[in-house]
């Protein structure tokens, strides 16, 4: 298990590498605080992640990165990570955690732009909007009413109440819609929504389906030749989520036989790493299928306001300590340590005797415990201590290096 070197970390000193295009206005809010901020447009390898990061303290990424167990393990200086996106899978937050890293996203910043996108796809899915709008382009002139319906009066089924679903199903109500939705946790229904006790239930009932859940071993190939065969016939699929919950050979064949009417598509098991990759799907050229490349939450909204709620979390963390709304982390939600106070946090094994055995050695030092806050998971402790080091008879740069020499830290700074 790595361990990091105690340092002072004064703003000037932090350094931070946002990549993958991360709006700007992260690299504004956090130079504003006085850290470096480098931006670069694409998402590096692993090993150029591990050439890169010897120089950063925190890094900010999106969807495209994996961030895996070795370059973690390979950087025993990195602070934190944000990834400015809803998921996180693409991060090893378990190799993270018992690295000392605390993990950030941004939940909530871009649901309103996927929820959009999802009503807008269902009304250009049942409209065929997108195949009238390519025969035009191509000088065919294709009026009529034949398989072009409304979406007021319809059944949309929300597979994952979330964040992102629980606004679809608001938006798609004040549309006149009907809504069913399902959840593997229990979930208040907001408006007119009714749950729906089993996944097959909602796939039986709904015109359209729309997918709203976490890539984990539970949702891969959630939807596939079994579900789509228990879908209305001349329904159709909708997936904003993650690219492994559809098994795309089935949709293939679901949409080639005519039991569903289209789908919108906008994750896939394989994505290129950047705009420059060829991206080829079995999916393409097909009837009444929309294919966007990963855009849902890609609006300059919701871009923005990812940039600062992720910066916002480094900043609280860096300056306070505050690991609140870290997915992979013990929760402190703290205040700015109290003028004259050292702050020192510390990530250690959750084991039996290490806050005693910290506390003796600031009883050693003689230094006063002004507050001390604890948090513990299963695999790892957060502390964090405000000492008065006025009367102590040793800085607290070495009574770090004193608690770092433990065997069972993980990671320790002055803040």
């Amino acid at each position: 298990m790595p361990k990091s070197n105690p340092s002072s970390t004064s703003n000037p000193q932090l350094k931070i590498l946002l990549t993958e295009g991360i709006h700007p206005v992260a690299q504004k809010k956090l130079q504003d605080e006085g850290y470096h901020v480098d931006l670069l447009t694409h998402a590096p390898t692993e090993d150029e992640y591990i050439k890169l990061l010897t120089g950063y303290n925190v890094l900010g990424i999106r969807s495209k990165s994996e961030i895996t167990r070795n370059i973690l393990e390979s950087q025993s200086h990195l602070l934190g990570i944000g990834a400015f996106c809803i998921g996180t899978n693409q991060i090893d937050l378990a190799a993270a955690a018992l690295c000392g890293i605390p993990v950030f996203n941004a939940p909530y910043s871009n649901t309103r732009s996927v929820a959009e996108l999802v009503l807008a796809e269902m009304i250009i899915l049942s409209r065929q909007l997108g195949d009238r709008n390519s025969k035009a382009h191509q000088g065919e002139w294709v009026k009529s009413a034949e398989g072009s319906k409304e979406i007021r009066g319809k059944t949309i089924g929300i597979i994952g109440y979330g964040h992102i679903g629980s606004q679809v199903s608001v938006l798609a109500e004040a549309l006149g819609m009907k809504v069913i939705f399902y959840d593997a946790v229990k979930k208040l229904s907001l408006g007119n929504a009714q749950s729906k006790s089993t996944l097959n239930a909602l796939l039986a009932e709904a015109d359209f389906v729309t997918l709203h859940v976490p890539e984990t071993l539970s949702t891969q190939n959630m939807i596939a030749a079994r579900e789509f065969e228990k879908m209305k016939p001349g329904s159709y699929l909708i997936n904003a989520s993650r690219g492994s919950v559809v098994k795309i050979e089935d949709l293939v064949f679901a949409l080639q036989s005519g039991h569903l009417a289209g789908c919108a598509i906008d994750v896939f098991p394989e994505e290129p790493a950047s705009n420059k990759q060829k991206f080829t799907t079995p999916l393409q050229g097909m009837k009444n299928v929309i294919l966007t490349p990963h855009i849902g939450g890609s609006t300059e909204e919701a871009q923005y306001a990812i940039g600062l709620e992720v910066a916002e979390s480094f900043r609280k963390f860096l300056q306070f300590g505050t690991t609140a709304w870290s997915v992979n982390f013990p929760q402190i939600d703290l205040l700015p340590p109290k003028e004259g106070v050292v702050r020192i946090m510390n990530v250690h094994s959750n084991e039996p005797g290490v806050l005693s055995e910290i506390n003796g050695y600031i009883s050693a030092a003689k230094a006063n415990i002004q507050a001390q806050h604890l948090s513990t998971d299963t695999q790892i402790g957060y502390l964090v201590v405000d000492l008065e080091m006025h009367q102590a008879q040793t800085t607290a740069e070495d009574l770090v290096k004193k608690i770092t020499a433990s065997p069972k830290s993980i990671k320790t700074r002055i803040l």
